[in-house]
């Protein structure tokens, strides 16, 4: 673990809480800017987006944003815009994701393809796209609009890779990062990156959090799918064997399936290529890869990721907010044990 600054954790604070403490005027605005940049004389198109915006998301992304834009000294109102801008994308490739995987839960509440069905969830996505880009538009930034439009496409494409990906045993871990790269981190580098731009203190502060959210976002996607195997996922709140049951080939089982013996590659096989799903698989897939050690790898994986994320901090400014982050991406690893 690096050795940092660090905030002492107030009690019945999480490290994202405190961040959020942190900036908290600017999240109410950029929470009132979201809500009022989702009216629409199609009522479908707000009553869809609430059931998701309001859901009890952490606002990691535009926290991010925000902390940037804030730790640089940055003194306008543009970052709000921003934040609201990366909240907007985030959320739209969660409705999209939720239609490909056909998810029947989002945040613990039935998914809004399941409330509403697929077309109007993928419709609204489209929405809140374009919500986004009007809003970077009105950052008044051009340099920020294409390194957060270049990172709406890299979502897309990952996406895609992950798709082709599915049931696919022969993936291996290289091609497994570069779809965690581009689905999940593309988004976090570009939500540190646009308000580090802000701030407008040269080329390596901006070097610094983009490599700071970059490695954030790898660890954040490593310890999700350490925990789509763990029962620590139970106690979080979040469901058990998404992943296994859609056949997505995560590091735990690229782990799992080549530390196998010939009954284990089997079973793979069966439930991951072919997609023949039995009762108890499930259990057995969980402890196929405890017995692996997939888990304990996947999260010294995220840890390594994390680590990266704290040491990019190093140069910048000490205070509050410099805490607040390397707090973060210690939680990032810490919440799965």
């Amino acid at each position: 673990m690096i050795v940092a600054e660090a905030l002492k954790p107030e009690a019945g604070l999480s490290p994202v809480e405190r961040l959020h403490a942190l900036v908290a005027r600017d999240m109410a605005m950029v929470d009132r800017l979201i809500h009022g940049r989702l009216s629409s004389t199609v009522d479908l198109i707000p009553d869809l987006a609430k059931h998701l915006v309001d859901s009890g998301g952490k606002r990691l992304r535009p926290l991010l944003t925000l902390a940037a834009a804030r730790m640089g000294g940055y003194g306008g109102a543009a970052h709000v815009h921003l934040a609201a801008a990366v909240e907007f994308i985030h959320t739209a490739t969660l409705l999209h994701d939720d239609v490909v995987d056909a998810s029947a839960l989002r945040r613990g509440k039935a998914s809004a393809n399941v409330v509403w069905g697929n077309k109007p969830s993928v419709l609204v996505g489209d929405f809140l796209f374009s919500r986004a880009f009007q809003l970077m538009v009105e950052s008044g930034r051009l340099d920020i609009l294409d390194v957060l439009a270049d990172a709406s496409a890299v979502i897309a494409e990952g996406e895609v890779m992950q798709l082709k990906s599915a049931n696919n045993l022969a993936i291996s871990e290289s091609d497994y990062l570069r779809v965690i790269d581009a689905k999940t981190a593309a988004l976090f580098a570009a939500a540190a990156e646009s308000g580090a731009m802000l701030a407008d203190r040269g080329a390596d502060f901006v070097r610094a959090l983009r490599t700071y959210g970059r490695n954030l976002g790898i660890a954040f996607q490593l310890v999700d799918d350490a925990l789509d195997y763990s029962g620590r996922a139970a106690v979080m709140g979040k469901s058990v064997g998404d992943d296994f049951r859609e056949a997505k080939v995560t590091l735990p089982v690229i782990i799992a399936f080549a530390r196998a013996d010939q009954a284990g590659r089997a079973f793979w096989q069966r439930t991951i290529e072919r997609g023949e799903l039995r009762d108890g698989d499930l259990d057995e897939a969980v402890a196929a890869v405890e017995s692996a050690g997939a888990i304990e790898e996947t999260l010294a994986r995220a840890r390594s990721y994390a680590d990266i994320a704290e040491r990019a901090l190093a140069a910048l400014p000490a205070g509050e907010l410099h805490a607040a982050l390397v707090n973060i991406a210690e939680f990032c690893v810490e919440r799965a044990y």
